[in-house]
């Protein structure tokens, strides 16, 4: 699987994390501190010499295995899950299913947007309503700039929406929100294909939002999903299709 190097990116409301040395990462990552150190050596992680040692920008890492996820299968996501168990049990979120974030009055069938900007005000506007998310505002400014810097739209028509930084101020607890819209609209995906589904994602952790992400993905991937959630009328229906795809993972 191809991995590539992810450059860095500073914005100036984001917050500094704290950066690793080979030790702390290998831990981190659950490798070797040699195999940390070949993968940088070999522009495999993002990271830099300083004085002669190897630092890596918690930021990068976290960005690194977002893009990662994105590109694996099946299995490699079943070890982006296990990797991060640990760290998301520090969080207070030490076994979920896709399901128990995914509350049915945050499920819009359909979803009334067709726009890319009504999209993410509309997804947000769901999980206020519910109670989820407390700043609608705010949360729709980040995922537009996230947007902006990187689609999230796959190739199978589904987004999977989410800031460049969990929003823990934003909202009280982690959470899934799903919109479906009558037809598939311009939204960034590969090759010009249109989007109909859209996951969003709020969280309170870097640690709980690549293991939400990392679930989800592997959920989306599973045949027939995907064409269940999209032959469904009513909210129930569709948190009933996606229950019984969890079932299975």
């Amino acid at each position: 699987m191809a991995i590539h190097r992810v450059i860095k990116e500073v914005q100036g409301d984001e917050t500094t994390m704290e950066d690793f040395d080979i030790n702390s990462l290998s831990a981190h990552l659950h490798l070797t501190p040699d195999q940390v150190k070949k993968m940088a050596e070999r522009n495999k992680l993002p990271g830099r010499r300083i004085g002669g040692q190897w630092r890596f920008s918690q930021a990068e890492i976290h960005q690194w295995f977002e893009q990662r996820i994105g590109l694996s299968d099946d299995r490699e996501l079943v070890e982006v899950e296990k990797v991060f168990e640990i760290q998301s049990q520090k969080q207070a979120v030490d076994e979920f299913h896709i399901p128990d974030l995914l509350n049915v009055n945050n499920i819009a069938m359909p979803l009334p947007a067709r726009t890319k900007s009504k999209v993410i005000s509309k997804i947000c506007e769901l999980a206020t309503a519910s109670g989820t998310l407390w700043e609608p505002g705010k949360m729709a400014e980040a995922i537009a700039r996230r947007e902006q810097l990187h689609p999230t739209a796959l190739e199978n028509g589904v987004a999977l929406l989410h800031p460049r930084r969990p929003m823990p101020n934003a909202m009280g607890e982690a959470f899934i929100a799903l919109g479906v819209t009558h037809s598939g609209i311009p939204f960034g995906g590969p090759r010009g294909c249109l989007t109909d589904i859209f996951f969003l994602i709020g969280s309170t952790s870097e640690p709980v939002h690549l293991r939400v992400l990392a679930r989800l993905s592997r959920l989306i991937q599973m045949p027939e999903t995907l064409d269940n959630i999209r032959a469904q009328t009513t909210a129930q229906g569709v948190w009933s299709v996606i229950q019984a795809a969890d079932d299975e993972l």
